[in-house]
């Protein structure tokens, strides 16, 4: 199998394996795992770089089967329909729960909220925005429901879902046994390169730590995370140890710390919301801040 460095990230779309590709940008990462007879994309993004995304599969000559959700915050599924308008015939996948997370009230208020602010923040970083951001949520009718361990061929090349908790509801994760690859989205944390993994167990610490070590035991050598780009063979595994002793830590600091849920954001949402993760909104992040420590709590 060969195998691009790490370098080649830099650009997009970029190349990691026989079959394996990251398009997008450095802040939102998709990836497109391609087999014989068929190419399934995994996640959407925002509607910002969904154009770039179209343009990129287009340099490939590749029209993609499958649109996969890894799950429904807006990061990751404000883009779909935008990809579902160009690739119509595209069969949508999302995990067990997700469909539901969306039908709740305030969720389309909040997907709306963050792709319009996700999309100013682009632009002032030189990304200029294909369209204009959504006015409504994506939908997923019609959508397919994948569960834990279920495999897609693509013919020659196998993908498998997991369903792993922590991070989300409707959490389904990529690997690709024969690429040596896993497609984690989210799941170990969001990197911020100046500080480390920013642990984001937002559903429960316990199956946070579980999908951690589920993860680990598969010893991919390619890596692919959701924003600033995969990582390959030995940065891949550290990435793990890191993202889980960076979960351990932050969650024993706040059990230890005696202090009220406001005092305690106060002090964690200055040390997090910098850099890479100021492309949320400042509430998203506040809010991010008080779920793990309910979660660390409980």
């Amino acid at each position: 199998m060969g195998r691009s460095s790490p370098k080649a990230a830099a650009t997009y779309p970029a190349r990691l394996a026989d079959g394996l590709w990251v398009l997008g940008n450095s802040y939102f990462n998709l990836y497109l795992v391609r087999g014989k007879s068929a190419a399934a994309l995994v996640d959407a993004g925002i509607s910002a770089v969904a154009d770039d995304v179209i343009g990129q599969l287009e340099t490939l000559g590749v029209t993609p089967d499958i649109l996969i959700v890894t799950h429904p915050h807006p990061d990751h599924i404000n883009g779909l329909d935008a990809l579902r308008e160009r690739f119509p015939a595209a069969r949508v996948v999302i995990g067990p729960g997700a469909a539901e997370f969306l039908a709740h009230p305030k969720t389309a208020a909040s997907l709306v909220a963050e792709d319009r602010f996700m999309s100013d923040f682009l632009a002032s970083r030189g990304f200029r925005p294909g369209r204009h951001p959504i006015v409504r949520p994506p939908s997923v009718k019609g959508a397919a429901v994948v569960f834990d361990n279920e495999a897609l061929d693509l013919g020659g090349t196998t993908i498998r879902f997991l369903h792993v908790g922590g991070h989300a509801v409707g959490n389904i994760l990529v690997h690709v046994p024969a690429l040596e690859a896993l497609i984690v989205s989210d799941s170990l944390g969001f990197r911020i390169p100046s500080v480390g993994f920013f642990p984001i167990f937002f559903t429960g610490y316990a199956d946070y730590m579980a999908a951690i070590d589920r993860l680990e035991d598969l010893d991919a050598q390619i890596l692919c995370i959701a924003h600033q780009g995969p990582l390959l063979g030995r940065e891949a595994r550290k990435a793990i140890g890191d993202a889980r002793e960076a979960a351990r830590a932050l969650c024993e600091e706040i059990r230890r710390d005696p202090r009220d849920e406001e005092a305690m954001i106060r002090d964690l949402y200055p040390r997090f919301y910098r850099d890479e993760l100021a492309l949320y909104t400042p509430d998203n992040i506040v809010g991010c801040c008080r779920l793990v420590i309910r979660r660390s709590r409980a």
